[in-house]
């Protein structure tokens, strides 16, 4: 069987194994690649190594720069910014296993971060190292690895300061068997946070320290979003067996033109203020948006994505609120869509739908 998302590490294997092997460049402990070579994994060298991320490249820099020292990794964003995508290959390319995660939710314990006990073993036995079950940051820890959370600041603020002695002493203590894990050279934690969470569980300052926070923006220009969209709903759709991307490169810009517009409340050429909608609007959905419309045009069209394949898609995507936002969605539609005679297909499909 092939699995529909195959990790990091698994689906960039090759180009992995070929930075691997031209890289001599000084690796830091238990890294499998120095940290010039994370970053053109990352960002491509336009030849064999394909983008990851799409953006300032310093950024980039800064973030593995940071990993390779003793403090931990925060990657700060609006949804939709691509911070599971970058930790996801930051993982993979330093230690080639990007598994080790803990997803952040208000339900997240301690001992997703700490570790946990077999109990069925726990009361037969007593406390042993053979009924205790690592965490992945444990695990992480063992073996010099990258440990990632996911939406730290969904993550209760007393369970989040379970981090604080991992990260600062590189130790986690485990009082039951009167012994600790003593972490490898090589292990380091990437979070990731969303900053609409904001005022939800915020980061305690003594954790916060601990972190250097890279902020991943919003992409900086419509041609560099609408490359984005355009790979990422590439990578999607050879993986589902969708159309080509090229017969999708017109509908891929409107999407992004409309996203843009409504995100930043003003039109592109900048003549008309717009209301913005409650929700983010980020690539990420505008991903989704494509690639929902070329599921249609494949399965109930003609293969060719056209307006009215990604116009449902760009309505629920853009009214999340169905009192203000489809307001909002009515004005933009009758004073910028219905004025653009190219756009006059796509007006009359967002009517319809």
């Amino acid at each position: 069987m092939t699995a529909l998302r195959p990790h990091a590490e698994q689906q960039y294997a090759d180009e992995l194994a070929e930075l691997a092997a031209t890289d001599d460049r000084p690796r830091p402990p238990g890294w499998r690649l120095s940290p010039q070579a994370v970053v053109t994994y990352l960002l491509g060298d336009g030849a064999n190594i394909t983008p990851k991320y799409v953006g300032p490249r310093r950024l980039m820099e800064i973030a593995v720069s940071t990993l390779a020292t003793d403090r931990a990794l925060l990657l700060l964003g609006v949804p939709g910014t691509a911070k599971t995508w970058v930790s996801e290959h930051l993982a993979a390319a330093i230690s080639g296993d990007s598994t080790l995660l803990v997803q952040g939710t208000a339900g997240t314990a301690e001992e997703a971060i700490r570790y946990g006990w077999n109990y069925a073993r726990l009361l037969s036995e007593g406390p042993s190292p053979a009924a205790l079950v690592p965490s992945p940051v444990m695990r992480a820890m063992e073996t010099g690895a990258i440990a990632r959370v996911e939406e730290l600041t969904r993550v209760p603020s007393d369970v989040q300061d379970t981090l604080i002695t991992i990260l600062s002493e590189k130790t986690l203590p485990v009082p039951e068997l009167t012994s600790e894990v003593q972490a490898q050279r090589g292990f380091n934690i990437i979070a990731t946070a969303n900053d609409r969470d904001r005022g939800v569980n915020e980061l305690s300052s003594a954790l916060r320290r601990r972190f250097n926070t890279v902020v991943l923006p919003v992409p900086a220009s419509a041609e560099e979003e609408v490359d984005i969209v355009t790979r990422r709903v590439a990578q999607l759709g050879r993986s589902l067996d969708l159309p080509e991307v090229p017969a999708a490169v017109e509908e891929i810009r409107r999407v992004v033109t409309i996203f843009r517009e409504l995100r930043t409340g003003l039109t592109e050429d900048g003549r008309t203020k717009l209301k913005s909608p409650t929700g983010t609007l980020s690539t990420a959905e505008a991903i989704s948006v494509l690639t929902n419309g070329l599921a249609l045009a494949a399965h109930f069209g003609d293969g060719v994505l056209r307006p009215g394949d990604v116009a449902a898609g760009i309505v629920g995507a853009v009214i999340k609120d169905p009192v203000s936002d489809a307001v909002v969605w009515r004005e933009y539609l009758e004073t910028v869509v219905r004025e653009r005679e190219e756009w006059r297909p796509f007006y009359r499909a967002a009517r319809d739908a």
